[in-house]
């Protein structure tokens, strides 16, 4: 489990086949789980400086390999007794996001994700996304897209500063969000709206 706060951005050292091995400050571990990018991996080497993942032909499929070649965002497992921050995160990337638009707003900037359809409907105003392993905050929600609002600390201190028009993001939707879906979309047995869950919560 994660939070969605990133440790470290690493540079990468090399990519090669299945192997994805990133220059690093964190004492990592062979089994250790890392999440990279949003995606949970396990270390599979260690070395001076370095350590290892490797990459399944399935999340080499889902995951915007092209962000795995110059700098990532690293973030390790989170350990019993930690300090819970962000939110939580399973490391479990649902699908790619392309950024259509990017306004910059003087103290923040605006950034408008697409998502195929079959996963817009786990996205939710104010409720909390991951894009890239990073934490956010969701503003506004449309019929295939969302906007996020992000404050110049985050941008300086993440690769979101490299993100323009056309760059494909690891997306992780709000686990509670479709386990609530899932939950009411069965009694209903039909698609339903965040604003009838909205109601059915309130009837009760």
């Amino acid at each position: 489990m994660f939070t969605g706060l990133i440790r470290e951005i690493a540079k990468i050292k090399s990519f090669e086949g299945s192997k994805l091995s990133v220059y690093s400050k964190h004492n990592a571990k062979l089994g250790d789980s890392i999440a990279i990018n949003g995606a949970c991996l396990t270390v599979v080497e260690v070395g001076s400086g370095y350590f290892s993942v490797e990459l399944s032909p399935e999340s080499k499929n889902i995951l915007a390999i092209e962000n795995y070649k110059d700098e990532v965002h690293i973030e390790p497992a989170m350990m019993m007794g930690d300090r819970f921050e962000g939110h939580i995160v399973q490391g479990h990337v649902d699908c790619l996001g392309e950024i259509t638009d990017i306004k910059n707003n003087g103290n923040s900037t605006d950034f408008f994700v697409k998502l195929p359809k079959s996963y817009i409907k786990f996205v939710v105003p104010k409720g909390s996304i991951t894009i890239d392993g990073v934490s956010l905050t969701v503003n506004d929600v449309y019929d295939d897209s969302f906007r996020l609002t992000i404050i110049p600390h985050t941008i300086k201190n993440t690769i979101f500063k490299k993100y323009k028009k056309g760059t494909l993001v690891n997306v992780e939707t709000d686990m509670f969000a479709r386990y609530v879906y899932h939950i009411f979309s069965k009694k209903n047995d039909k698609e339903i709206s965040w604003d009838n869950v909205d109601k059915i919560l309130a009837s009760y």
